[in-house]
């Protein structure tokens, strides 16, 4: 092969690969900077205790244990082991506690608040911070949930529904000082 014909394939292969979507290696998140969307699945089991109020009003406290699994091109990672704690009134809504903790053990705090009436169950998280690579976390999420198995002794089965959102790690945030200043 001559010369002329080596350089201009290499030129070529150079600019195929300049023209493809940059990709980060696996495992490695992408810039803090950065809002990372993404779309995924909840699925997660519990259990659920309940109190009647009246004939049209319950209230309950649940917690889940589950997994979460995103897709999208700059979902912060793959899966996170999911916990979640909630508090469900079925005239006033939701309001709940989430932890994600993913394979490297970093964690993403949220806030759940949820209309949870007998007219809809669409759930917002809000990401309240975290852990390594998510500390000072921000941005939001939203789904649907469904209960595939509520049994009677309290045991729950769900999964999210059209589960979106999108997140910003910033900056970690100091932990204020107890105590007032030192002398």
């Amino acid at each position: 092969m001559s010369r002329a014909i080596r350089i201009v394939a290499v030129a070529v292969l150079v600019a195929v690969s300049a023209c493809g979507p940059a990709n980060s290696p696996p495992g490695v998140p992408p810039p803090a900077a950065e809002w990372h969307e993404f779309h995924g699945t909840w699925t997660a089991t519990g259990s659920r205790h309940a109190l009647r109020m009246g004939a049209n009003r319950q209230a309950s406290i649940a917690d889940f244990d589950g997994s979460l699994l995103l897709a999208g091109p700059s979902r912060p990672a793959l899966g996170f082991r999911a916990e979640a704690i909630v508090l469900n009134d079925s005239a006033t809504g939701m309001v709940g506690r989430s932890v994600w903790t993913d394979d490297g053990g970093d964690q993403v705090y949220s806030e759940l608040r949820g209309e949870g009436t007998a007219t809809g169950n669409r759930i917002t998280g809000t990401f309240l911070g975290g852990t390594g690579r998510y500390a000072g976390a921000t941005g939001t999420y939203e789904f649907t949930w469904r209960f595939v198995i509520e049994a009677e002794d309290g045991a729950v089965q769900g999964q999210s529904v059209g589960l979106t959102g999108r997140m910003r790690a910033g900056p970690p945030v100091a932990a204020p000082e107890r105590g007032g200043p030192r002398p």
